[in-house]
């Protein structure tokens, strides 16, 4: 039997990711431009964790449905792993992109290469209408590159290498970025444990 389950999102590149990633499973995923009425949650979360468990049980309470969430940002280890939490509001704006990038980079500036490692990271969260819930981290480790390159992406993707790799994100083709990317990792480990908690632990293929 086919479940409903609720993305505390309206980002619609963020519902057909997840949407491809539970494809194997009998999910139909919504969306929360499906409740227009549903208000923002405010992200007073201390962690990646804390913030995707807030979104999830917000979307729960007021759908009635299972929800999942996710909550992301880069953690600089030179920053003692921030701006973390506040990686969209670094600058003090938040969403500004360019001003948030900018200001870590003028943090960083007179550090050699060995001392600019740093990890885009994701907490994904599923919550249940009966009080049940867990979630998981994805990571993609790197580091940060002296000046932007590249104009696929947003965020800090202008300025972070993967390991193992010469080009920011920015410069991947989006496909490339998805397979390696700390939420597709996260929401690649949460489908199955959310297919669980619904009592649909296997996916189609497997049954079939």
């Amino acid at each position: 039997m086919t479940a409903t389950v609720v993305l505390a999102t309206r980002n619609k590149g963020k519902i057909e990711e997840l949407r491809r990633i539970l494809d194997p499973y009998d999910v139909e995923l919504l969306g929360l431009d499906a409740y227009p009425d549903l208000a923002d949650v405010v992200e007073t979360g201390a962690t990646f964790a804390d913030n995707a468990l807030l979104k999830a049980h917000a979307a729960c309470r007021g759908t009635g449905l299972p929800s999942i969430a996710d909550d992301s940002g880069l953690a600089v280890d030179a920053l003692n792993q921030m701006p973390g939490v506040l990686s969209a509001r670094w600058a003090g704006r938040h969403g500004d992109d360019v001003a948030n990038l900018e200001l870590v980079l003028a943090q960083i500036s007179d550090l050699p290469d060995s001392r600019r490692g740093a990890a885009f990271v994701c907490a994904a969260a599923a919550a249940m209408p009966d009080g049940r819930d867990v979630v998981v981290e994805g990571r993609l480790a790197g580091h940060l590159a002296r000046s932007p390159r590249g104009s696929n992406g947003f965020g800090y993707d202008p300025i972070f290498v993967p390991l193992d790799d010469d080009r920011t994100t920015a410069e991947m083709p989006p496909e490339e970025k998805d397979a390696i990317s700390h939420r597709g990792k996260a929401f690649r480990a949460l489908a199955p444990l959310l297919a669980g908690l619904l009592g649909s632990g296997e996916s189609r293929a497997a049954r079939a």
